[in-house]
């Protein structure tokens, strides 16, 4: 059973959740709402790596593409930290992506790290790609209704730096 948020409107997680505690009776989570969002960003974090069957790219290559895409070569400790990766797991997924043609390593004198940019079809294959996913964010903005796409964004961006600024052992 679901319950609609007080002052939202939406459906809220399942009621007889509500109240969770750990061994020392105190609940687990401050609020429905709280527990609710974390269901959600487990929600999202599912679909980060959906890939549409039509899609060129699979996701890994879809992202370092897409850090690319800003005309900036990387290096692999670049790309580790912008992905939040593993460089180990970086290094495998730029491999794969330069042998398959969309990505390429080229020295820089006087460097000892080799740099990574796109290739002509690494760019034509993002673009085929993004495409794609902007329409099916159309699809889904369509269907959002009431919502409003940009007061999602804002609130996104607020979140994420709100979370940012609070770092991973902030109390």
């Amino acid at each position: 059973m679901h319950r609609a948020h007080p002052k939202l409107g939406a459906v809220c997680g399942p009621v007889e959740n509500e109240v969770r505690t750990v061994d020392d009776g105190e609940p687990t989570w401050p609020s429905q709402v709280h527990r609710d969002v974390v269901e959600e960003l487990l929600r999202l974090r599912r679909r980060r790596d959906e890939v549409d069957p039509k899609a060129i790219l699979d996701a890994s290559a879809f992202h370092i593409l897409w850090l690319l895409s800003d005309g900036r070569a990387r290096t692999l400790r670049e790309l580790s930290h912008d992905l939040a990766l593993e460089q180990s797991t970086v290094n495998r997924q730029v491999n794969a992506a330069i042998k398959r043609g969309y990505v390429e390593r080229f020295p820089v004198d006087g460097q000892v790290s080799r740099m990574h940019r796109p290739t002509a079809a690494g760019m034509e294959a993002l673009e085929h790609d993004g495409r794609r996913r902007a329409d099916r964010l159309n699809r889904v903005f369509a269907d959002l209704a009431p919502g409003d796409p940009a007061i999602l964004l804002a609130q996104l961006r607020a979140f994420n730096d709100a979370f940012e600024r609070q770092g991973v052992d902030a109390d």
